[in-house]
């Protein structure tokens, strides 16, 4: 079957609605590279969809195209939009002027979005270096990995990928390390307050800036990061100090864990930049360098640290024993499925491991359950929609990776009448979780009422309803209902 993920999807898309923006262009905004500050400019727009739905949205955009534009002025932005452009050009040379013409007009980012092929094209008429599809038309669809080889050669850069077939590149390398290392960082709260103290609580509004620093970075900030630090060293003589009125208040062993989880997220940064285009400490912005300072020493103690976690991740049997040892996770023969939201909470060998996967496709997007294959070297990423509302939700793709050539494989159930269903949702999940304790209390009622002492045939839709009927029960809000 094939699934190409590009052009035509977005112009089928763009057709049916005049609100939802084009998938690189959300990619971006999510990412924080496209804001109402930046100005952007659409290479490529086509009828200029993108550039209408974000003037309307309070964005400073504009588009040029050869065939419906052709009289705007091309000019230079802070963000560059090239996506689904250069998988429609014929001509090789050309594709590569026009590549290089749109990074010449990038002053901070350059989108890059092409049509990626996720499975075999069978049956097509090869033209060039493409294909011609039904409407006669030019396509070249892209392996992702061949995709980013192909920018990074054309522009000598080191493209970074947010999603299948779509990449930015960064005019500051400083700025794209930032971009990298802040997208694998583990979201962690502030720690709250629990001991009533008077002297913080004089303070507590002060002491906020510095509060949410450290929760985020997990140190100390170094000299002219914080903006209200001569405040605070004028009241407490040094930002240590200060901190130590917030320690009064606060678990200290709270400020420990943020600390021990950001170094686990620097080594897993540094182990994937290994995979780049060669690491460098001067590539690094100040506030990260400062990170590595604090809690390693140096950056050559950092790297060998991050190094050794990549070496171990090649050890054989490495992976299947990090699996079957997991807190986390629902552990079957063959593979670990956890959900996304604790990703940052496993091993730190299989987050690198899945990392080795997501770093080539830029992040799951849709997908929440990751497979973490023990019998071979994949990663297969899972999509169950409304996992949280839904008690049994059902399978509607499966990508899987192969890590020995980062090939990608795509199926789709949302077809199926009888698709793959899940069941024990909590034990995919971390026990911080906020629904862990309803899912745990759900699948306890269910096994009251027998549902679960036969699993051969329940894992699909069809065999699950089966077994609802055979025990009088049927499923509502979470709940289990016997039938009048």
């Amino acid at each position: 079957m094939q699934i190409p993920i590009g052009l035509e999807v977005e112009r089928h898309r763009a057709a049916m609605t005049r609100i939802e923006l084009s998938r690189p262009v959300r990619l971006a905004i999510e990412s924080g590279i496209i804001t109402t500050e930046t100005t952007i400019f659409d290479y490529g727009c086509g009828i200029g969809g993108d550039v209408q739905r974000l003037k309307s949205s309070g964005y400073n955009c504009e588009g040029w195209d050869p065939y419906y534009f052709p009289d705007v002025e091309i000019r230079s932005a802070d963000i560059v939009n090239l996506s689904y452009i250069i998988n429609v050009i014929e001509d090789p040379n050309e594709r590569d002027r026009a590549l290089i013409q749109a990074w010449q007009l990038t002053g901070q980012v350059l989108i890059v979005a092409a049509q990626i092929l996720v499975n075999d094209l069978r049956g097509v008429l090869a033209y060039g270096d493409g294909i011609l599809t039904k409407r006669n038309t030019f396509q070249k669809y892209y392996q992702q990995v061949e995709l980013k080889e192909y920018i990074d050669r054309v522009l000598t850069v080191d493209a970074v990928p947010i999603g299948l077939g779509v990449f930015l590149v960064f005019r500051d390398e400083a700025q794209a390390e930032t971009f990298r290392a802040v997208r694998l960082y583990t979201r962690m709260s502030t720690p709250c307050v629990r001991v009533e103290s008077k002297r913080f609580e004089d303070y507590q509004e002060q002491l906020a800036p510095l509060m949410e620093f450290v929760s985020e970075r997990g140190r100390i900030p170094v000299k002219g990061e914080l903006d209200v630090e001569a405040e605070l060293n004028q009241e407490f003589g040094s930002l240590k100090r200060a901190f130590q009125i917030i320690l009064t208040a606060t678990d200290e062993e709270e400020w420990d864990v943020i600390a021990y989880q950001r170094s686990l997220d620097l080594q897993v940064y540094l182990a994937l930049a290994h995979f780049g285009k060669g690491r460098s400490i001067k590539k690094l912005s100040p506030s990260i360098r400062a990170d590595i300072k604090a809690f390693f020493g140096s950056y050559d103690e950092a790297c060998e640290v991050a190094d050794r976690l990549l070496f171990k991740i090649g050890e054989p049997g490495i992976i299947k024993q990090a699996c079957q040892q997991s807190k986390i996770g629902k552990l079957l023969p063959a593979a670990l499925y956890v959900h996304i939201s604790a990703l940052n909470e496993i091993d730190p060998k299989l987050r690198l491991y899945e990392g080795c996967a997501s770093r080539n496709i830029g992040g799951t997007e849709d997908a929440n359950i990751i497979k973490f294959h023990t019998e071979k070297p994949c990663i297969s990423y899972l999509y169950y929609p409304d996992f949280e509302s839904i008690a049994h939700p059902a399978l509607q793709w499966a990508m899987l990776i192969d890590l020995r050539d980062l090939s990608l494989r795509l199926r789709d159930y949302s077809q199926q009448e009888n698709p793959p269903i899940l069941h024990r949702k909590e034990t995919f999940l971390s026990e911080h979780h906020p629904l862990y304790a309803k899912f745990a209390k759900f699948t306890k009622s269910e096994e009251k009422a027998g549902l679960f002492s036969e699993t051969k045939t329940i894992g699909n839709r069809q065999g699950w309803e089966r077994r609802l009927q055979e025990c009088g029960v049927q499923i509502k809000n979470h709940r289990v209902i016997r039938n009048s």
